[in-house]
């Protein structure tokens, strides 16, 4: 018993510790601002429990062979589809927090399942991971399992906090341009860190200095210019057909 209740504390210490400030205590706080605070904090759950069994159950010799590079880059895409689906579904028809926004939209267990997939990719082959692997290699693995698991969803609980007071206080269209730009921040940021991982660690240097790559960039700026004009354009229309609207009622 003394050694799961140690295994236990270090492994909450541990986790709590390095998760303060991290993404995912960022991405619960968004998530908790688009979404209500029962789901968010099950998909927060559900996703730690697996992805730390996964890190005991591995051990650290497949553990330190798993291809955390692939992982990220997979993470990284998917972290910016929730930024432009944050883009396309920011504010409702008259663009102020309105009823039919994105937190009223997602039912309960789109929710769960939308946090939960964001929450085990960021977490796998992430530094959390790999202490928790660590940690088993060591302590009791319950007790390493379930603290660890704790440490997290205790996080994850602070930021919703936070998350639902700022979500009260905010316009609907604030909140989703918010969320846009936290999860298109993530997904470049892992996308950085996974092309050398994938790649090599000139990866980037030779895709920067390749005659292409202007052509790229120039193509992805002029279609994020089309697309942030057809998102303001559209968001111009539904104001307008709002305020005719309320002038006919």
């Amino acid at each position: 018993m003394d050694g799961f209740l140690v295994a236990f504390a270090v492994s909450f210490g541990v986790v709590f510790l390095a998760e303060l400030g991290d993404k995912s205590q960022l991405m619960a706080l968004t998530f908790a601002t688009r979404y209500r605070a029962v789901p968010v904090l099950v998909g927060i759950t559900v996703a730690a429990a697996v992805t730390h069994l996964v890190s005991v159950a591995v051990g650290y010799g497949l553990g330190s062979s798993l291809p955390t590079g692939w992982i990220t880059l997979v993470a990284a895409v998917a972290f910016l589809a929730f930024g432009l689906w944050s883009l396309r579904g920011e504010g409702g028809p008259d663009g102020d927090g309105a009823e039919d926004g994105p937190r009223a939209r997602a039912g309960g267990g789109s929710a769960v399942a939308t946090v939960l997939v964001a929450f085990f990719l960021a977490e796998l082959g992430d530094k959390t991971m790999l202490a928790t692997i660590a940690l088993a290699a060591r302590y009791d693995w319950v007790g390493v399992w379930l603290g660890s698991t704790a440490g997290m969803v205790a996080v994850g609980g602070l930021a919703i906090v936070v998350g639902r007071t700022l979500g009260r206080r905010l316009p609907e269209r604030i909140i989703g341009i918010g969320s846009a730009v936290l999860f298109l921040g993530f997904g470049s940021w892992m996308l950085v860190e996974a092309v050398p991982q994938v790649w090599g660690p000139d990866a980037w240097s030779v895709a920067l200095g390749h005659p292409v790559t202007g052509w790229v960039a120039a193509a992805l700026a002029l279609g994020g210019l089309g697309a942030g004009a057809g998102l303001w354009a559209r968001r111009r229309a539904r104001r307008a057909r709002g305020a005719e609207r309320t002038r006919v009622g």
